[in-house]
């Protein structure tokens, strides 16, 4: 490199125009990016409580109490199961080649909980909704 070249960010391991022979580590990347996904599980799982106890707190008196107690339990359930998945992911070795097959499997199974857990929650959203704005003035004013 010519003495007045600066550094770019594609000067970087694993990257084949870089000149280095040192490829990424796989496993490093794979288990950094399980405990990212495991804060973001966590941060759902205690807005989903938060959730719970406030509609557990307004009782089965309130619209959907039913629906959304169910809902928002079977994605605590989910989150739980997710978090042990990220975990094993987490420990196994992508280097090994004897495990790469099994690490897909639990990947996406992992993968596969979150898609159902982001549906419930949408559900969730859409059934806890408060009426905000105008509908929200009108039918206080004018309840059925």
């Amino acid at each position: 490199m010519h003495k007045n070249a600066q550094k770019s960010d594609w000067d970087t391991p694993g990257n084949p125009s870089s000149g280095r022979s040192q490829p990424i580590n796989l496993n490093h990347y794979a288990t950094k990016k399980s405990v990212a996904e495991s804060m973001l599980d966590v941060a759902l799982f205690m807005s989903n409580a938060t959730r719970l106890k406030a509609v557990l707190e307004q009782g089965p008196s309130s619209h959907y109490y039913t629906t959304l107690v169910t809902l928002i339990s079977i994605s605590l359930l989910l989150q739980v199961v997710i978090g042990i998945l990220l975990v094993v992911i987490a420990r196994l070795n992508l280097n090994e080649v004897r495990k790469q097959w099994q690490l897909n499997q639990l990947n996406n199974a992992a993968t596969i909980l979150v898609l159902i857990t982001v549906v419930i929650n949408v559900f969730i959203t859409a059934f806890g909704a408060h009426k905000t704005g105008f509908l929200a003035a009108r039918t206080s004013r004018n309840p059925l």
